[in-house]
C-alpha cells in the first residue's frame, strides 16, 4: 500500500511495509508539474503489466515495481485493485503511478485539487 501526499511543489508517493521490498522503491517525489491528473481504476489489477524489470508479480496478489509496456515505464504497487489509483505523468521516468491507497476517491481529490491550482 502507499500514502500519497502534497508537498510544496511535489506529490509524494510513500510506500509502506514490505511493498518497499517487493517493489524496489521507498518514495516517488514528483514535481506537480508533472502531473497530468489521476483516477480511481478498480479494474487495472487485470489489464497486462508488461516486462517486470525490477519487480515483483505474484497473479492474483501482488504487482510492484517497474513495468515495461508499449515503449512506457510504469510504477506499480498494489494487492487490491479495488483500492487502486492511477496517476498520469509528463516528462517523467515512469508515464503512469498505478497504486493501492487507502481511501482512493480521497487520494484522488486531492491530486485534482493541487494539480489544478
Amino acid at each position: 500500500m502507499a500514502t500519497v501526499s502534497i508537498a510544496g511543489d511535489d506529490l509524494v508517493v510513500e510506500i509502506e511495509g514490505m511493498d518497499k521490498l517487493w517493489s524496489l522503491k521507498s518514495r516517488l517525489a514528483i514535481p506537480l508539474v508533472n502531473v497530468r491528473g489521476a483516477t480511481a481504476d478498480p479494474g487495472i489489477k487485470a489489464d497486462p503489466k508488461g516486462l517486470r524489470a525490477p519487480g515483483t508479480h505474484l497473479p492474483g496478489v501482488l504487482t510492484a515495481g517497474t513495468f515495461h509496456q508499449d515503449g512506457e515505464r510504469v510504477f506499480w504497487n498494489i494487492r487490491d485493485g479495488a483500492r487502486a489509483v492511477v496517476i498520469a505523468l509528463t516528462d517523467e521516468r515512469y508515464a503512469r503511478l498505478v497504486v493501492e491507497v487507502p481511501d482512493p476517491a480521497a487520494t484522488v481529490e486531492l491530486i485534482e485539487r493541487a494539480v489544478s491550482r
